[in-house]
């Protein structure tokens, strides 16, 4: 039957034109990016969980989640959206096939292999949990294997930052994941760090050394029971001849206490490496497909070693589980026994001793058996009396540990304390502090005393000093996008008019403190804006020839205006005065007038006649003339003068004045 997804454009640029794999929540198709020209996978939401908002954050959470991680063993998500009822996300395609196609067709890996395809998968994961991102649903199909031999880790569907709350996804009252690789801290408190990611990365080595997961069951619920309760079953069980190193590198990744655990992704590679160093395991190239295990190596083979349960993990099984009361999803055929009694034919136990032949006595028990028996049941009475010593140990004082003091340690030295307390630490809440520097503890909750083993310890973590940045590019902007620009910054700003030389009238000259200083939450900032530049005194110009004094003028940023006058100071061509006056401050930019002698002011000679010599002296010298007197006969009124009065001359002539008697 057609896929009526496919033909489809969203949102104009991605067609989708293969489908590529089918999931319970999801459906993967190849699509080509028409605006980039490039082929992509688009992951679209199945039609039913589409109007539930739970389902729909899991998307979004994943782009986000995966949008952080910029890593070359992380599966790339460029987009997210919603278009024609369809809720999707673009992805890098991997073209190539999961590791669970991988084990499907090889059965299991040679330790060398495991360790191949390991490695790059918690690579990835270490980036993440350094983004502070745990994955929550590690397993063989979120491992994709290029046709390169790429390997990388996908579908950070149910991924969660590490200092939210930790908790598992639920939907309804549900727990969502895959319960072959649940955690028993996710399964039993619905909690998730990086250890949990540890644990199913441990898991998942198991799988590929054995060729099937550690546990089965029929139901998932039964597989969940295992995970909290029994101790993981080491490689070797199934697999003879996978050394003691590698058994104890997957007991220590999937013990049950998380705080026994390694730390994250990047502790587990570390240890890996060591492994891999103290065996001498070659390195060789991620599997692709055909085994590359050389003469004399146990070759990988479609059949588990030895006879196992069903696990839910079978081909055709193994997707994001739900459990929850009365939802446990039954798996595929469960197997049957037939017991004695329950109406089939009689069966044979394969541990049992054949029965003698009728005829012949059957032989005693010999003393060996005997004694070996005697062991046995001395053996299992102490184990009986040390596990009622455990339990009531830990029914009493066992589950209590000491909540170490954590205020004022390192993040990580605190972490480490509350593990090796038993105890799970969270970090609820990074705060900024004045005294406290960043990433180290302020408080914790509960803080000191006495809790029970695996219970909570929250942790408020400092992110130092809070402090806010103006920007140097500010400096020059009108002042109105300044304002708009401040109002993202908590300081309290306020404006000064300045004169500036370089910054135009109305835009931001400069801050105090200075652009670019670290400035503290409600600060206060001085935002200088430009008047344009300082008035500027005018010079002493007067004496000095017009182009000397408009040149001296020009250079302080006045313009210059010249006009013509008489001074009996100032010789001509000169400047004989200047206005403004010199020494008064003018605006820059303003006019400065000069104004250039042409000689001696010119005046109109008063009439004099018939005054007497000391009445025509004084009205002369008052005109700025110069009298001088002749003598007629003697007298003492003037009878004639020369230039006559009314005539205009230069102030400064003389003036002739003839006396008589009047």
């Amino acid at each position: 039957m057609t896929d009526p997804v496919v033909g489809l454009v969203l949102e104009g640029r991605y067609h989708l034109q293969e489908r590529l794999a089918r999931g319970g929540m999801s459906t993967v198709y190849a699509a080509q990016d028409l605006r980039l020209h490039r082929t992509v996978a688009v992951k679209v939401m199945a039609e039913h969980l589409a109007h539930d908002p739970t389902f729909v954050d899991r998307f979004t959470r994943e782009a986000r989640a995966a949008a952080m991680l910029s890593h070359p063993n992380v599966v790339s998500v460029s987009d997210q959206g919603s278009d024609q009822g369809l809720v999707f996300l673009v992805m890098e395609l991997v073209r190539g096939r999961t590791l669970r196609d991988l084990l499907q067709a090889r059965g299991r890996l040679t330790v060398a292999e495991a360790f191949a395809v390991l490695e790059p998968v918690l690579a990835g994961l270490t980036a993440a949990h350094r983004a502070g991102i745990v994955h929550r649903d590690i397993k063989p199909e979120n491992v994709l294997i290029g046709v390169d031999g790429v390997v990388k880790v996908a579908d950070f569907g149910l991924a969660r930052a590490l200092t939210g709350t930790g908790q598992t996804s639920h939907t309804g009252g549900v727990l969502i994941g895959t319960v072959a690789y649940l955690s028993p801290e996710q399964l039993e408190r619905g909690k998730a760090d990086a250890r949990s990611d540890v644990y199913a990365a441990g898991v998942v080595l198991y799988e590929m050394l054995t060729g099937h997961p550690p546990y089965g069951g029929d139901t998932p619920l039964a597989v969940a029971y295992q995970h909290v309760h029994h101790d993981m079953p080491p490689p070797s069980a199934e697999v003879p001849g996978i050394p003691w190193q590698v058994d104890e590198l997957v007991t220590r990744t999937t013990r049950r206490e998380p705080a026994v655990r390694p730390l994250d992704a990047g502790a587990f590679l570390a240890d890996l490496e060591d492994v891999r160093s103290d065996l001498g395991v070659e390195r060789m190239p991620v599997p692709t497909g055909r085994s590359s295990a050389g003469p004399g190596t146990l070759r990988p083979t479609n059949r588990p070693t030895r006879p196992r349960p069903r696990h839910p993990s079978d081909p055709g099984e193994p997707r994001t589980q739900v459990l929850g009361p009365g939802g446990s999803r039954p798996g595929r055929g469960s197997r049957t026994s037939t017991l004695p009694g329950m109406g089939a034919g009689p069966t044979t136990d394969v541990g049992a001793r054949r029965p003698a032949p009728p005829d012949r006595p059957r032989p005693g028990v010999p003393e060996a058996v005997r004694r070996r028996r005697a062991r046995l049941a001395v053996a299992v009475v102490l184990l009986v009396l040390v596990t009622i010593g455990a339990v009531g140990w830990w029914l009493g004082s066992g589950r209590w540990t000491t909540v170490p003091a954590l205020a004022g340690r390192e993040q990580a030295v605190a972490v480490d304390l509350l593990q090796q307390a038993g105890l799970d630490p969270v970090v609820a809440e990074e705060r900024f502090s004045e005294d406290v520097p960043a990433g180290v503890v302020i408080s914790a909750d509960p803080d000191g005393g006495e809790a029970i083993r695996g219970t909570d310890v929250e942790l408020v973590v400092s992110r130092g000093q809070e402090r806010f940045e103006v920007g140097t590019d500010l400096v020059g902007l009108p002042l109105d996008e300044v304002r708009t620009r401040l109002e993202d910054v908590p300081v309290v700003p306020s404006e000064v008019q300045d004169y500036s030389d370089d910054v135009p009238v109305g835009h931001v000259s400069g801050f105090e403190p200075e652009a670019g200083t670290p400035l503290q939450r409600g600060q206060d900032l001085t935002v200088y804006v430009s008047r344009g530049p300082a008035p500027v005194a005018v010079p002493a110009l007067v004496g000095l020839a017009p182009e000397e004094a408009a040149a001296n003028l020009e250079a302080l940023g006045f313009d210059v205006a010249r006009a013509e006058g008489r001074s009996a100071d100032v010789d001509t061509g000169e400047v004989m005065s200047v206005t403004p006056a010199t020494g008064v401050k003018a605006a820059y930019g303003s006019t400065v007038t000069i104004t250039v002698s042409v000689g001696v002011p010119r005046v109109v000679v008063p009439d004099v006649s018939g005054r007497s010599q000391e009445e025509a002296v004084a009205l002369l010298e008052q005109a700025g003339l110069v009298p001088e007197f002749q003598t007629f006969i003697t007298g003492d009124r003037v009878y004639r003068q020369e230039p006559a009065a009314g005539e205009t001359v230069d102030q400064g002539t003389t003036v002739n004045l003839l006396l008589s008697f009047g």
